[in-house]
This record gives structure tokens, sequence and C-alpha cells, in this order.
């Protein structure tokens, strides 16, 4: 299945920090058998609302082929992560080919 999860880490992280936590959930889903893994740095942004006591964070996007079992495993690892203050992952659906006419 294609998956595409979007998280943001903590604005306060330094660039060492925000590097080693994107290569621990890419890690964790190799791990697991994802393929695919396409990882987009979107920067540091305002957020909408304050998280706890946020007013910012650094937005990722990842892209990647896998299991749902790899996906559970590394949105368990975000929950305990203090790094990620919020997460979201959908499944993106195939294009669907068009019929002859």
């Amino acid at each position: 299945m294609n998956y595409e999860t979007m998280y943001i880490l903590r604005p306060d992280l330094g660039d060492d920090q925000t590097d080693a936590a994107i290569a621990k959930y890419q890690i964790i889903l190799k791990d697991q058998g994802a393929t695919d893994i396409d990882t987009q740095h979107r920067g540091k942004r305002r957020l909408a609302y304050d998280i706890g006591k946020h007013r910012e964070g650094v937005y990722i996007q990842m892209n990647y082929v896998a299991s749902g079992n790899a996906v559970a495993t590394m949105e368990r690892a975000m929950r305990l992560s203090e790094d990620v203050i919020r997460y979201l992952t959908i499944r993106v659906e195939e294009p669907a080919a068009k019929e002859p006419a």
C-alpha cells in the first residue's frame, strides 16, 4: 500500500537532532520492509493553533510503500517520542486506470 505520513517536530530541535529524528523514522520503516521512501523536509512553519506550548513546528512529509504493520510500528515510535508533536498517516489511493472508450 502507498502511504503518506506528515509529522511535526518540535521547533527547538537543532539541525542535527532534526536530521536524527528523520533518519530514525526512515530506519524504522526500512526495518519493517518499506520501500520507495521519499522524505521531504518542509521547514519550520507557524502552527494554525498552539500545540502544547509550541507556536511553530518543523514539518516533515514521507511517502512510501509499506504494510499496515510497518505504519503501526512507526506511529507507535512517534507517539512515544517527545520530539514529535503531531503526526498523521493517510493511505494514498492508486490512480484508477482509464477505461477504453
